[in-house]
C-alpha cells in the first residue's frame, strides 16, 4: 500500500479487507502470518496474529495478546506520534479473532542498534522510550524498531504491554536520568486530558484492555508527569532476550 494513502483508508482496508494466507513468520512465540489484504481494488500486505496462536504465559492472562497490539496502535494515536502502524482487531480470519497490522517494509540489517546514535532520530527514539514507559513494554527488541524505505521508524510486536504490575524491559535504556524534553511531557500531559475526558478514548480502551490495566496506564501517565525523567532501569529484569 502507498505510505501516502490516508489513515483512514488504510483502517478501513485492514477491517473490511479479505485476508488471505501467504506464510508462516516462523520467528517469534506466537502463530505470525504474513497476509495479503484485498478490499476495493487496494491489495497490500499484512502481518495477522491469531488470539487461538498465542503462547501461554504465566503473567499476562492467556488469549488477550491481540487486544494489547491494538490497544499500543490506539495509544500510540491518542499521543499523536504514530509510531505503531495501524492495526485492528478483525473478529474473523484464516484462523479466528486476530489483531491484523499493515506490514512495514523495512530494511532487515535495521534495528535500534543500528541508528540509536542518528541525531535526526533522537526526537522519535525519545517519544518512543516514552511510549515503552507509559505502555509498559515488557519486550522491547532492538528487531522491534523498524525504519521504513522513507526513513520513517516505527514499533511493532506490543503483545506484552499495559500489565497492571511493572514489567519494564526494553534495551532503550540511552536516555536513562536524563530530562524529557518539554514538548514530549506536552503532549503526554494532553494525552492524559484525553484519558480522563474523551469517551470514546476511554470506551476503545475499556474494549481491549482490563480496568486495572487502564488504572495503572493513568498511573504511569500521572507518575511520568510528576516526575518526567527518563527511568533507571528497575531491580527487575530489564532487558529483554533476546535482545534483537
Amino acid at each position: 500500500m502507498p505510505p501516502e494513502t490516508p489513515k483512514e483508508t488504510v483502517l478501513r482496508w485492514l477491517r473490511e479487507g479479505e485476508i488471505q494466507l501467504l506464510g508462516l513468520i516462523p520467528w517469534g512465540s506466537n502463530a505470525t502470518f504474513l497476509v495479503a489484504v484485498v478490499h476495493e481494488g487496494i491489495t497490500g500486505l499484512a502481518i495477522y496474529k491469531p488470539q487461538r496462536g498465542e503462547e501461554p504465559l504465566w503473567d499476562f492472562p492467556h488469549g488477550t495478546l491481540c487486544y494489547r497490539e491494538v490497544a499500543a496502535y490506539v495509544v500510540s494515536e491518542a499521543l499523536g506520534w504514530g509510531l505503531v502502524p495501524p492495526t485492528v482487531l478483525r473478529r474473523s480470519g484464516p484462523y479466528g479473532r486476530g489483531a491484523l497490522q499493515l506490514y512495514i517494509e523495512a530494511d532487515p540489517e535495521e534495528n535500534y542498534f543500528t541508528f540509536r546514535d542518528d541525531p535526526a532520530l533522537q526526537p522519535t527514539l525519545m517519544r518512543l522510550a516514552v511510549f515503552d514507559l507509559l505502555t509498559n513494554n515488557a519486550d522491547r527488541k532492538a528487531g522491534h524498531c523498524l525504519k521504513d524505505r522513507n526513513g520513517r521508524i516505527w514499533a511493532i510486536d506490543h503483545g506484552i504491554c499495559f500489565h497492571a504490575e511493572p514489567k519494564l524491559r526494553t534495551v532503550i535504556w540511552d536516555y536513562r536520568g536524563q530530562e524529557i524534553p518539554e514538548d514530549i511531557v506536552e503532549e503526554v500531559r494532553a494525552f492524559e486530558r484525553q484519558l480522563k475526558t474523551d469517551a470514546d478514548l476511554r470506551g476503545e480502551l475499556a474494549r481491549l484492555l482490563r480496568p486495572e490495566e487502564i488504572a495503572a496506564l493513568e498511573e504511569r501517565t500521572a507518575a511520568l508527569l510528576e516526575r518526567p525523567v527518563f527511568p533507571h532501569p528497575g531491580p527487575w529484569r530489564s532487558v529483554p532476550w533476546p535482545m534483537i
